[in-house]
């Protein structure tokens, strides 16, 4: 199991890795061809960021792995609301702009929504299973769209946050074509080095694909969203702080299970719903704590109350195993 564990890091190293290289390559290549920081912002370095949680869940979503491609996305948009918000709250109290506390932290909530009504097929239509289909994928997608002509339109009013955020280094044909192929091919390899060896953990340990992809598998494809906003609150950027976990979100909800849904059905155990539940009580958390105290603020004692309810609740989690 140890060889397991020492692959599985390695799969999550690689995987962000190539992401960052991929990102790097691609804007080089977006920008030769004059598309501007405000595009490139919105679409290679957006995706950048989701492409771990993207490539492990094609690969679990094909192998038929249903629990790690729901365990990986709500553990992750979990983690990125409880503990990398928690974190970067700490560090600084988060003040945002209003669209972020009126507009984007809301259709976050509506995302969760959608979601639920959607895999939740006993449940809500008295179904004889619960599935997310390609159908609902589909519209998960449609939504996805929705969103991104929403921050197209909300950036081309202001463009001065991406323009800080995204700055596209100057590369020679050749290095482009190695850093794209290079970084894809990172992925790749990283998402399968990552589905396979969580998958051996959890049978070594004789616990659930559940709460490998909850935890592990999720902590481990947020690194880069928790790295740039730790590195954001340090410089005092709460906005970007806050709107790289809520964009992350919503993407993972909208774009990965819409794209992992389309790509092949999947079936979706109503276990998961305590954890739509948690992250629908963190969200409305959020929602109230901007209003709350000083406004559109995420104030030191609310980013602390984040952090140790998730690190209570995943304890729980745990220890249901156990």
């Amino acid at each position: 199991m140890l060889l397991a564990i020492l692959l599985l890091v390695a799969g999550l190293a690689i995987l962000i890795f190539g992401a960052n290289y991929m990102v790097e390559g691609a804007s080089a290549l977006a920008k030769r061809f004059n598309i501007s920081n405000l595009a490139i912002g919105l679409t290679v370095v957006a995706f950048g960021t989701s492409a771990p949680e993207l490539v492990v869940n094609t690969f679990a979503a094909v192998q038929g792995h249903q629990d790690i491609v729901f365990g990986n996305v709500l553990g992750s948009n979990n983690f990125n609301l409880f503990i990398i918000l928690g974190i970067t709250g700490l560090i600084t109290p988060l003040a945002v702009q209003s669209s972020t506390a009126w507009k984007e932290i809301p259709i976050s909530f509506i995302a969760i929504v959608v979601l639920f009504i959607l895999v939740n097929d006993v449940m809500i239509f008295n179904a004889e299973s619960s599935m997310l289909g390609r159908l609902d994928g589909g519209i998960l997608l449609v939504f996805f769209a929705l969103f991104l002509f929403y921050v197209y339109k909300q950036l081309k009013s202001d463009p001065s946050e991406t323009e800080e955020l995204v700055t596209v280094p100057a590369m020679s044909g050749v290095k482009m074509a190695v850093y794209i192929v290079g970084g894809l091919a990172g992925l790749v390899y990283g998402g399968h080095l990552v589905v396979n060896n969580a998958i051996e953990i959890a049978e070594s340990l004789g616990i659930s694909q559940k709460i490998i992809g909850l935890t592990v598998v999720a902590a481990g494809t947020s690194l880069p969203e928790l790295a740039t906003s730790i590195i954001a609150a340090i410089k005092k950027n709460a906005d970007i702080a806050v709107g790289n976990i809520v964009g992350s979100n919503i993407f993972n909800l909208f774009l990965i299970l819409g794209a992992s849904s389309v790509l092949k059905p999947i079936g979706y155990s109503e276990g998961f719903n305590t954890d739509i539940y948690v992250l629908a009580g963190g969200t409305i958390f959020l929602i109230l704590a901007m209003f709350t105290g000083k406004r559109k603020k995420l104030d030191r004692w609310e980013a602390a109350i984040l952090l140790f309810f998730y690190l209570g609740y995943t304890t729980y989690l745990v220890m249901q195993e156990l």
